[in-house]
């Protein structure tokens, strides 16, 4: 790719402002008893009168040997979404620069485009479900500065071919965000792994489905030491509560038990989609990659609100481009794919 220059595409308030300085960021602990008067904290002891680690520094690190890349390169959020909207906030200036999503994707993209005053530029996926490489470029101008690439992507379920994404990498001079909320469930590595080849990538993550913890609300962001500096300037001083670094500690550490899981959950996955097959209604069952199952049905809201009157919620997902008449199945336990299949079977 030509020179990518980082600063360029900074909003001009964001490179001014200096960050707000909590009282956790000027002293870190090095594990000695200490006497704490600086926070304006309730002093008796619960657990959780004390503010969180700032900077999430011993999660971090956990993080940092799994992934095997240094803490420098990463941020963690109140969910992927905070991250999200994070690197609008730096990155865009409103009523001015545009952003570019490929439906049908992630829904969140288009919230925070509208909520942050930002054009969005759609350009929607083939038939294939693959990026249009030459229209996505076309509508490129100086005013581009995020490309969104949810891979495997929501709600297709199909990673996005790693010669479309070098592709884009190479030729677009803003930044591509690749949304990885699915990439355990794929047979494919992760695009952290490419970070030192691309200076403007950045890689989202989440503990919210691999890790079944979409209760505790914590998203993984992680690009070069540069990107990451700029986004820790503009991000809330304790954006990540005391128990969601506990929880996500304890987590990470069961590396056994989260792929066991994992793997439960792939094979449930072949065993949903062969039953599938069997039902009449279902015309098409999509290509996955993650924990659910797009498929082609004939009346896609119809089959929603039958299954609804069930008592068994799916996603209809007949609004999105290219995607009438789907209905999108989460992949669960052995016993409630069972329920599914066999109310499937009635209808």
């Amino acid at each position: 790719m030509t020179k990518f220059n980082l600063n360029t595409l900074v909003r001009d308030n964001v490179k001014a402002m200096k960050p707000y300085s909590s009282a956790r960021d000027e002293y870190v602990s090095d594990g000695s008893e200490m006497v704490f008067l600086d926070a304006n904290e309730n002093p008796f002891e619960n657990g959780l009168n004390r503010y969180p680690d700032p900077q999430q520094r011993s999660l971090k690190a956990v993080i940092a040997k799994q992934k095997g890349i240094n803490e420098s390169h990463i941020l963690l959020g109140n969910g992927s979404d905070e991250v999200l909207d994070l690197l609008f906030r730096a990155f865009c200036q409103p009523q001015k620069d545009n952003v570019i999503t490929l439906p049908p994707t992630y829904g969140m993209y288009t919230v925070l485009a509208n909520l942050n005053e930002i054009e969005e530029r759609k350009v929607i996926l083939k038939p294939d479900f693959q990026p249009d490489v030459e229209a996505i470029l076309k509508v490129v101008d100086a005013n581009s500065k995020l490309l969104f690439i949810c891979s495997p992507n929501n709600p297709t379920a199909n990673l996005i071919a790693i010669e479309k994404i070098k592709q884009l990498l190479e030729a677009f001079q803003g930044i591509v965000v690749i949304d990885e909320a699915y990439i355990d469930f794929a047979n494919q590595s992760t695009w952290v792994e490419e970070l030192s080849n691309y200076p403007n990538l950045i890689v989202t993550q989440t503990l919210s489905k691999a890790y079944g913890l979409a209760g505790i609300r914590l998203g993984l962001c992680f690009a070069s030491a540069e990107i990451i500096a700029i986004l820790n300037k503009i991000k809330p001083p304790y954006n990540v509560n005391e128990l969601t670094q506990k929880a996500a500690m304890e987590r990470l550490l069961d590396k056994k038990g989260v792929d066991e899981e994992i793997k439960g959950i792939i094979e449930e996955r072949k065993t949903l989609i062969k039953a599938l097959k069997n039902i009449d209604f279902i015309k098409e069952i999509y290509p996955t990659e993650a924990n659910f199952v797009l498929a082609k049905v004939d009346d896609a809201t119809k089959r929603y609100n039958e299954l609804l009157a069930k008592g068994i919620v799916i996603r209809n997902r007949t609004t999105q481009a290219l995607c009438e008449n789907t209905l999108r199945f989460t992949v669960g336990t052995p016993e409630e794919n069972k329920v599914l299949v066999e109310v499937l079977e009635l209808l």
